[in-house]
């Protein structure tokens, strides 16, 4: 490949292929891929999303494998036993943490495509080494001789996989060629427990000098010789003591980076010399003036190679309803985003994600539609985060020079590492802008504290991190191969269903029965309860037989489509295969299905008044209520709120028929059906329609009719966090019980004013009104007593001399800090020279306030008597020389704090 670079005033980028018609496109090479495998009997299936659904152990799509998890552990049957995908990832949290290599390297990405073939009993080692190697060899044409296999050389009492060796030989690699290694490079777990195995890379050398293609590149220095295909055996299933046991039915489970092969077959020097990445190069150039010279070690190139990267990555996190937050995801995405805006500054011209958008469509719109879509949800998104980040940066920057005048000012020279992780950690300022301040004011950064702090944040969120596996997973997965598929019949029958206790689970352990005043989990087969998705609540009831009743307390779905009731016995007691009579509450249910349909009827309203890119971002449903959260950049207005409600509640007095018909995926989304965030869908997929108003997959609890829901009300809509808002509503019984309550205060109200009830608005405008007035004149009369009023003599013999240097001390509670400052001012004025000491408890926090005038700054820095004592009352401050304040925690220490003023000012005279 060779890149040209014109001169142009844009610095335009413009690459081309040596051979351009010879060399494939990425997008043929993905098709290539698919098509071998199609070819050979695999079931192609479409890209997950990038938000696991169902799985709480990742945190982001990291593998071709992640969609077919509960295939390979038999959680989930298939009417297929090959598949193959075109995967997008993502690797910049957990474990996968990549980031800060992004850009630096030649072929780390944080978001990249894994091309994958996956065997579910079906073929193993022989057929999965023949396929990669025809498919390399035979249809692509690489060169043998720059090929290199390696394959797991044993230990720990796991065996050596000559297996895969010989079969390597036998496609055609030289013995010679094939290596081993150990269990870091060739060996791979799903966990501490389950399936496991041996796996075989394929490596090749594209380097020009083929003296330097050797075996100890392999797995070793330098991007030379590089791993792109992983074929992992699954054969073995590691028990909770870790002994490896062979599986009955092997599985094969490859995965290729789509952008290394992309690299290798159009003959580039990296990953980001493919033809996917011009488009957005191209871009950049015009943006910033400057042109891509393909320099790993330049700081402008690696600027550019950020830049198209996270672009992509940003892209696709929001186009999969991720949106940037302060924890999770979100606070990954928001990571990428701001590190874009950091390295987009170092180019001649500043260049923001936003601006890079559609040129990510324009590269990968035809493979990924949903690019193109959701482009003005990425837009708004990355415009709303780059302002954001702006606003941090601008007020980041004073809040760093504050801090360094402090620091100037104490006589030191060392930003401390738990200061400089506060800034970066609680403001979001990165390190080196501040840095790049702290070097210009002569101040060094204590970076060691500062690893030290991070690293203590690190394992903090690892402990507490949601993304944690269930200790259960395993128990209830060998339930559900016993007890086989459970029968849902809760949609049509919820009242006396006759069941059978099919499992009983007790504290992570298979039992044969749950004994009086005992809990446990239970599996029963038909069950009329709803397991907890889509939003909706699991579902309670009761369980009744012959001498004994329970009463369930909530339903799940812990692995795959096996629906387990929580249960508490009240009478008798509950054993495995007791027939008994399943029920939930008739009411709770019909408040359920109006809530639930509700939902659907609100999500359509959003989009119609606030437009296509509202996209909803979680949601429950309860009897008593629902919650809606969406993603939408600023506050709906009241108006938009109103027309809202008003649509829903149109829709409820049509009666429109609401339907439910399955069908195929692939079908349902041609019907333009909306798939919900976070949700996983198996091959067919349940739609639920509103007549021709709203149309959504969901497996849900729904009204036959829309106007069975009665009546919708929006209780209240509030930020949730950037970008994301959280609405609540009722419907139905909720609703008019909200009504009624309303009714009642205010005719509560009307009595006790003696007002008619259309008169109270403007009743209590005047008493208002009146409140305010009388507030000001308080406080007017409280700043004039406390300023001295007319007794100006006795105030100012309040103050004592210290040192020759007189101190004003005093306390005055419920003053805001504003009116302590202009206290401080006045008394300032009246000792002509002198310090003040102020504080104040107000709603229970202390504030300390120190000023001094003019003439004594060369004597007293208020900043550093400010510091002596804001600690007494478990606070602290800081300042300018001449005026500092502190807030504590301690209301009761307050007096203790002014008494010590005096000895506070004797040791900063004598210091």
């Amino acid at each position: 490949m060779t890149q040209m670079f014109t001169d142009d005033d844009c610095g335009c980028y413009d690459l081309a292929l040596s051979g351009e018609s010879l060399l494939p496109t990425t997008n043929q090479i993905r098709r290539e891929f698919l098509d071998y495998f199609v070819k050979n009997g695999h079931r192609e299936r479409p890209s997950s999303s990038l938000v696991p659904a169902g799985d709480p152990t990742l945190l982001f799509t990291n593998a071709g494998m992640n969609q077919f998890k509960d295939v390979f552990l038999g959680r989930e049957p298939r009417d297929y036993t090959r598949a193959t995908t075109s995967q997008k990832c993502v690797r910049a949290g957990g474990k996968h943490n990549d980031l800060e290599n992004v850009g630096r390297t030649a072929r780390h990405h944080t978001f990249f495509e894994m091309l994958g073939n996956f065997s579910f009993g079906d073929y193993f080692k022989e057929d999965a080494i023949k396929f990669a190697w025809e498919l390399i060899v035979d249809v692509w044409g690489l060169e043998v001789d720059r090929l290199w296999f390696t394959v797991f050389e044993g230990g720990d009492g796991i065996p050596a996989d000559d297996e895969a060796a010989a079969l390597w030989v036998k496609a055609g690699a030289s013995p010679d060629r094939v290596l081993r290694f150990g269990k870091k490079d060739n060996f791979w777990s799903m966990g501490d427990t389950g399936p496991c195995g041996p796996c075989s890379e394929m490596h090749y050398f594209r380097g020009e000098d083929m003296a330097k293609n050797v075996a100890a590149l392999v797995n070793g220095e330098g991007d030379d010789t590089m791993e792109i295909w992983n074929l992992v055996f699954m054969q073995y299933d590691r028990g909770a003591d870790g002994v490896l046991t062979p599986l009955p039915a092997p599985s094969v489970d490859t995965g290729m980076g789509l952008e290394r092969i992309a690299s290798v077959l159009q003959t580039g020097s990296t990953n980001y010399d493919i033809d996917l990445f011009a488009p957005i190069m191209r871009k950049i150039a015009g943006e910033s003036g400057y042109g891509y010279g393909g320099n790993m070690d330049d700081e402008l190139d690696t600027a550019v190679r950020v830049l198209c990267d996270h672009a992509r990555a940003s892209s696709f996190l929001i186009t999969d309803g991720v949106i940037p937050a302060n924890e999770g995801r979100g606070y990954v995405l928001r990571r990428i985003i701001r590190r874009a805006i950091r390295f987009g500054r170092k180019l001649p011209k500043p260049v923001v994600l936003s601006n890079l958008v559609d040129a990510v469509i324009e590269s990968m719109g035809s493979a990924y539609p949903d690019l193109g879509t959701r482009r003005e949800a990425v837009l708004q998104t990355l415009t709303a985060e780059e302002e954001r980040f702006s606003r941090t940066l601008s007020s980041g920057m004073e809040r760093v020079g504050a801090v360094l005048d402090a620091i100037r000012s104490r006589g030191e020279r060392i930003l401390g590492g738990e200061e400089l992780f506060r800034l970066y950690d609680t403001f979001g300022i990165p390190v080196d802008l501040i840095g790049e301040m702290a070097e210009e004011e002569g101040v060094t950064l204590d970076h060691e504290g500062f690893e030290t702090m991070m690293a203590g944040a690190k394992a903090k969120a690892k402990a507490s991190s949601k993304f944690q596996s269930s200790t259960d997973a395993a128990t209830f997965a060998k339930v559900a191969e016993k007890t086989g598929p459970v029968e849902f019949v809760g949609y049509d029958r919820i009242v006396d269903v006759p069941s059978i206790v099919k499992a009983i689970v007790i504290a992570g352990k298979e039992q044969e029965a749950i004994h009086h005043g005992a809990e446990g989990e239970v599996v029963l087969s038909p069950t009329p309860f709803y397991a907890e998705s889509g939003g909706q609540i699991g579902d309670a009831g009761t369980l009744e037989w012959d001498g004994g009743r329970a009463s369930v307390l909530g339903t799940q779905k812990p692995v795959g489509d096996l629906i387990v009731s929580r249960v508490r016995v009240d009478e008798g007691h509950l054993s495995i295969n007791m027939n008994v009579r399943a029920s939930v509450p008739v009411p709770a249910r019909l408040d359920t299905t109006a809530n639930h349909t509700a939902t659907h009827l609100l999500h359509k309203a959003l989009k119609d008044v606030l437009g296509e890119t509202v996209q909803q971002a979680g949601s429950l449903v309860a009897p008593d209520r629902l919650r809606f959260d969406y993603t939408y950049h600023q506050a709906p207005s009241e108006e938009q709120l109103r027309r809202v409600e008003e649509i829903v509640n149109d829709k409820i007095r049509e009666n429109l028929e609401v339907t439910k018909t399955v069908m195929a995926i692939a079908e349902a989304k041609k019907t333009g059906a909306v798939a919900m965030f976070g949700e996983k869908y198996g091959e067919n997929v349940r739609i639920v329609t509103a007549g021709d108003f709203s149309r959504e997959f969901c497996g849900g609890c729904h009204v036959n009719r829309t106007g069975d829901i009665g009546l919708f009300k929006i209780t209240s809509d509030r930020s949730l966090a950037a970008g994301v808002r959280r609405m609540e509503a009722l419907t139905g019984r909720g609703a008019l019980a909200y009504f009624q309550t309303i009714e009642d205060a205010a005719h509560e109200v009307q009595q006790q004013l003696n007002v008619r009830l259309e008169d109270l608005p403007a009743q209590l405008r005047t008493m208002q009104e009146k409140q305010k007035a009388l507030e000001k004149e308080l406080k007017q009369l409280k700043l004039k007593v406390a300023g001295g009023g007319t007794a100006v003599s006795s105030q100012t013999e309040d103050s004592i001399d210290i040192d020759g240097v007189k101190l004003l001390a005093r306390r005055i509670d419920d003053v805001s800090g504003g009116d302590l400052r202009n206290l401080a001012d006045t008394f300032r004025s009246k000792l002509k020279s002198g310090v003040v000491v102020l504080g104040s408890v107000t709603d229970g926090k202390v504030t300390l306030l120190t000023a001094v005038t003019k003439d004594l700054l060369d004597r007293v820095n208020a900043n550093t008597l400010i510091n002596k004592l804001a600690p007494i009352v478990g606070g602290k401050g800081g300042g300018k020389p001449d005026l500092a304040q502190a807030g504590g925690k301690d209301p009761d220490k307050l007096n203790a704090a002014i008494e010590h003023a005096a000895q506070a000012l004797r040791e900063v005279l004598g210091g």
